[in-house]
C-alpha cells in the first residue's frame, strides 16, 4: 500500500482529519412543531386559520426540514404555510383527524396549489381513518378527497387550467392525492412511515372515525390529539380526555391538543350546548393528562373560546373575554408542571430546543 493511500485510508477511519483537522460532526436531528390554525371550532375571530399542526423534521443542515407533515388542514393552512416558507408541494402527507370542516376547509386550496403549481411532483399521501357508519350517515374522508374540488370541475375551472397546460392531470387536485385509509383501533398502529419517521394513529373519541397520531423522531415524539374527547360522552366520567390518546402519549415530549375552557360549560351561562362542550377536552383535564403522561410540553390549540373573544360564534360570555392566564391557570390546576403554550397561529415548540 502506498503512502498516499495509507493517508486517505486514515483520514476516513480516524475522528481527526488530515493535518489533525476535527473531521465534519454529523448535523443533530431536530424536529419542529408549528399551529398553523387555532380557531376553535366552525366560526371566524381576528383572522385565526382553522386547525391544523405542521410537524417538520431533518437535521440542523435543512433546518428541521427533511420531512413535512400536515395534521388537518383548516381554513387558511396554505397562508400559514406560505408565511413560514412552506409551500402545498414541501408537504410530504396530510393527515386527518375527522371530516369537520373546520379541520378541512383547507385541504382543497391545499390540493388546489399543487395542482395548479406542482403536478410534476410526486402524489402527496392524504391519510386518515376508513369509512366511519354513525346513526343514519357515514363519515367518509376517502370520498371528501375524492370529491374536492367537484365545483371547479363543474364550474369549468378545472377544464379551463388545462386548456392553458394540458399536462396537468384531468381529474384535477384529487388526482394528485393517494388516499391511505386505516381502520382506527384502540392499539396504536403505524399508519405512515419515512426513513426515520413513523406515524403511528389511535381510534379516539369525538365523531365517528376520529383518529389522533404520534410522531416519533430520533429528535423525539409528538402526539396531535385533534378534538379527542372520553368515550363517555357526559358526566359522570373520571375526565373530559381520551383514554386513548393518553396511552399514545406515552413517553412523548409535546401533546397538541384541542382545549375547552370551563367557563363554557353547562354553568358558565353561555348557553353553549352541553353535548358539544362534554365532547371536548377541558383545560383542567388536559393539564392532568399530560401530567400524567410524564410530557414535557402541552400545546393548546383549536381554542374555545379564543383569546380576547367575548362570545364563541353566536354565545356570548357573561364575564367577558377569557384571556391567556385564564387557559394557563386552568391547566396549571390539572397539576402539570410542564412548559404550556396557549397557542396563536404559528406557535411553535423545537425539540431539541436551541441553546
Amino acid at each position: 500500500m502506498n503512502r498516499v493511500m495509507a493517508t486517505c485510508l486514515l483520514a476516513l477511519s480516524a475522528p481527526f482529519g488530515v493535518l489533525g483537522l476535527p473531521a465534519p460532526s454529523q448535523a443533530a436531528p431536530c424536529m419542529v412543531v408549528t399551529l398553523t390554525g387555532t380557531q376553535g371550532g366552525p366560526s371566524s375571530f381576528q383572522g385565526l386559520a382553522g386547525s391544523g399542526t405542521l410537524v417538520s423534521y431533518g437535521d440542523d443542515s435543512n433546518d428541521c426540514r427533511a420531512v413535512l407533515l400536515q395534521f388537518d388542514a383548516g381554513r387558511g393552512t396554505s397562508m400559514r404555510l406560505s408565511q413560514v416558507g412552506v409551500t402545498p408541494g414541501d408537504v410530504a402527507a396530510v393527515f386527518i383527524t375527522h371530516v369537520h370542516s373546520d379541520h378541512v376547509d383547507g385541504l382543497a386550496d391545499l390540493l388546489q396549489m399543487r395542482w395548479m403549481q406542482q403536478y410534476k411532483l410526486p402524489k402527496i399521501d392524504v391519510v386518515c381513518s376508513g369509512d366511519a357508519a354513525a346513526a343514519g350517515f357515514v363519515m367518509s374522508c376517502a370520498k371528501l378527497v375524492a370529491h374536492t374540488a367537484d365545483a371547479y370541475v363543474q364550474s369549468g375551472e378545472i377544464a379551463q387550467r388545462r386548456a392553458e397546460d394540458k399536462a396537468r392531470p384531468a381529474g384535477g387536485p384529487a388526482d394528485l392525492a393517494n388516499v391511505r385509509t386505516f381502520a382506527a383501533t384502540d392499539a396504536p398502529q403505524v399508519v405512515w412511515s419515512s426513513g426515520e419517521v413513523r406515524v403511528s394513529a389511535i381510534r379516539s373519541a369525538h365523531v365517528a372515525g376520529h383518529a389522533s397520531y404520534r410522531v416519533d423522531t430520533p429528535a423525539g415524539s409528538v402526539v396531535i390529539g385533534g378534538d379527542a374527547g372520553n368515550d363517555t360522552p357526559a358526566p359522570p366520567r373520571a375526565s373530559s380526555t381520551s383514554a386513548q390518546v393518553e396511552a399514545l402519549a406515552k413517553g412523548a415530549q409535546v401533546i397538541v391538543h384541542s382545549v375547552i375552557h370551563p367557563v363554557m360549560g353547562p354553568d358558565g351561562g353561555t348557553g353553549f350546548p352541553a353535548p358539544i362542550f362534554h365532547r371536548q377536552s377541558t383545560a383542567t383535564d388536559l393539564g392532568a393528562m399530560a401530567q400524567r403522561s410524564g410530557a414535557q410540553h402541552l400545546m393548546l390549540t383549536h381554542l374555545i373560546p379564543p383569546l380576547g373573544a367575548e362570545r364563541q360564534g353566536p354565545y356570548r360570555l357573561p364575564k367577558g373575554a377569557i384571556t391567556r392566564g385564564d387557559y394557563e391557570a386552568a391547566v396549571r390546576a390539572g397539576g402539570f408542571a410542564g412548559g404550556l403554550t396557549v397557542g396563536g397561529d404559528l406557535s411553535i415548540v423545537r425539540l431539541p430546543a436551541r441553546r
